[in-house]
């Protein structure tokens, strides 16, 4: 089981994301106040662990939560490594189905361009919402139902 650390979210895309109280979660939409949140596609929600995040400050990065544009940064649970299909449930009503792991930079960020290296291509993981609702610092993530697909990286 492990738990979420920050619900980060931003009104442009491209740009770091901020750390809010209490986020909405909408069914298959995403973040609400999210630029990412979209009905249209299955990246709906993405989520970082800060395992992922340490990664980079062991470069030297000052970085922290929602400076990789997650939405949920988790601890004590290994994102990256749950298969595509896998259902999590965040808190009492948020259910999430991994749906991306990783993802092709188009554009090299200001992380990429300062260090040569950049975690979300390889550990960013990308969620379709099923159920929506509230979710915060604090609450519990949970493998729901885990898949033996093979992961599905774009």
């Amino acid at each position: 089981m492990g738990k979420v650390i920050a619900v980060c979210t931003s009104p442009k895309k491209g740009t770091k994301k901020n750390t809010v109280p209490v986020g909405t979660v909408k069914e298959n939409y995403g973040l609400i106040d999210d630029a990412h949140a979209d009905a249209n596609t299955h990246r709906q929600v993405s989520l970082l662990s800060t395992a992922s995040i340490e990664k980079m400050r062991r470069l030297g990065l000052e970085v922290g939560c929602g400076d990789f544009a997650e939405n949920l940064t988790c601890e004590g649970i290994e994102v990256v490594k749950l298969p595509v299909g896998t259902r999590v449930g965040v808190g009492d009503e948020v259910v999430l189905e991994i749906s991306q792991i990783g993802k092709e930079c188009h554009t090299k960020c200001a992380i990429y361009r300062k260090v040569g290296t950049c975690i979300m291509p390889e550990e960013g993981v990308f969620a379709r919402v099923i159920s929506g609702g509230k979710v915060k610092a604090g609450d519990a993530i949970n493998i729901i139902a885990e898949k033996e697909d093979e992961h599905q990286r774009s």
